[in-house]
């Protein structure tokens, strides 16, 4: 068994980054994810790695697409008003295909908002964020072991399909300490022929862009990367399931919204109601498959959010529509308790029965 030390959430996301070669940071401190960048600030200097503080978050998404364009892994983190500023340089990255990985710890919006944790960016990180037609894979970690977990996997996927990996995470998990394993497993490097790492006169000279003002040239571009979307989807979804086996009802949820779904579901169930919980670890790709199997069988689903309502649209889609989907759901920086999901699931199976 390894030895597990205690880490706050933002620390387990900085350290697994270095242990997955990342040596280029480029940051702006907002609360709540600032700790990213002062752990990146006292390490990096250390092992030979760049952290650079930039004058903005624009500044800082520019600074990950010209090191990712060197073939280098490269890392930047904020908060939700951050990560819309950053938008623009994440569309440009996905255009030019470039690996590259980007931390987003939630917190309450619109605007400003507030410093609690929130899940209201789901929109904006599964439907692109930026513009033009694009994706992101999504990662959703519910603990501090998959902050660092899901970190190393961020790299490895971003280099394995040449686009950008989001980490979706929210001011709660990226604050809260708890044990975590760091004998963490890296995938091998992959070579990056297309890197604009210097000819030596010996080979073509690679050029990233994005910009093609040639309309057949630009439609292609976009129907092979959609190509390599479909693929992702077909083998980069991650779940977990939860008592779904002989479930009536099933929670829907992610993130910290999960872990106090599964207390609710715990509750229920000594109660007699069999209820289960689909968490996503992939947001986009999102899971699909399961959900649509639940349905068939006439499972309703109760979705657990930190919004308005963003997943459950996902779900009906999923589900389309054939069974009901309800929301539970706190804003503000306010984290449904389990007595609220309870009583969402009661409601749900009473529908059932009616």
């Amino acid at each position: 068994m390894s030895q597990k030390v205690l880490m706050k959430g933002n620390e387990a996301i900085a350290e697994a980054a270095i242990i997955a070669g990342c040596r280029h940071y480029f940051g702006y401190p907002i609360t709540p994810q600032t700790e990213i960048a002062a752990y990146m600030a006292k390490r990096m200097p250390k092992i030979g790695g760049t952290f650079l503080q930039a004058e903005s978050e624009i500044a800082a998404i520019n600074m990950v697409y010209g090191a990712a364009s060197a073939g280098v892994r490269a890392m930047t983190s904020s908060s939700s008003p951050g990560i819309s500023l950053k938008q623009e340089g994440i569309s440009y990255i996905a255009g030019a295909e470039l690996p590259a990985v980007i931390v987003n710890s939630q917190r309450a919006g619109p605007g400003l908002g507030g410093i609690q944790p929130g899940q209201s960016d789901y929109f904006q990180a599964v439907k692109g964020g930026g513009h033009g037609d694009y994706h992101l894979i999504v990662l959703t970690p519910a603990s501090v072991q998959e902050m660092a977990e899901l970190t190393v996997k961020a790299f490895d996927l971003a280099d394995k399909y040449r686009m950008p990996v989001m980490l979706l995470t929210d001011g709660t998990i990226g604050q809260m300490m708890e044990p975590v394993s760091l004998d963490l497993k890296v995938e091998s490097a992959v070579e990056k022929p297309w890197a604009t790492t210097g000819t030596e006169m010996k080979r073509e000279h690679n050029i990233i862009t994005s910009l093609s003002l040639v309309p057949a040239e630009l439609e292609q571009w976009n129907l092979d990367r959609y190509a390599k979307y479909a693929h992702i989807e077909e083998n980069e979804t991650l779940w977990e399931e939860y008592m779904t086996e002989d479930a009536d009802v099933v929670v829907v949820a992610f993130g910290i919204a999960a872990r106090v779904s599964k207390n609710a579901v715990n509750a229920a169930r000594a109660e007699g109601i069999k209820v289960g919980l689909i968490r996503p670890i992939t947001v986009w790709p999102f899971p699909n498959k399961p959900l649509a199997a639940l349905a068939a069988k006439g499972v309703s689903m109760v979705c657990v959010e930190l919004s308005m309502g963003q997943m459950i649209e996902d779900v009906k889609l999923a589900t389309e529509c054939k069974v009901p989907v309800s929301l539970c759901k706190r804003v503000g920086g306010i984290i449904p308790t389990p007595n609220e999901i309870l009583e969402a699931i009661r409601a749900a199976k009473g529908g059932n029965e009616a």
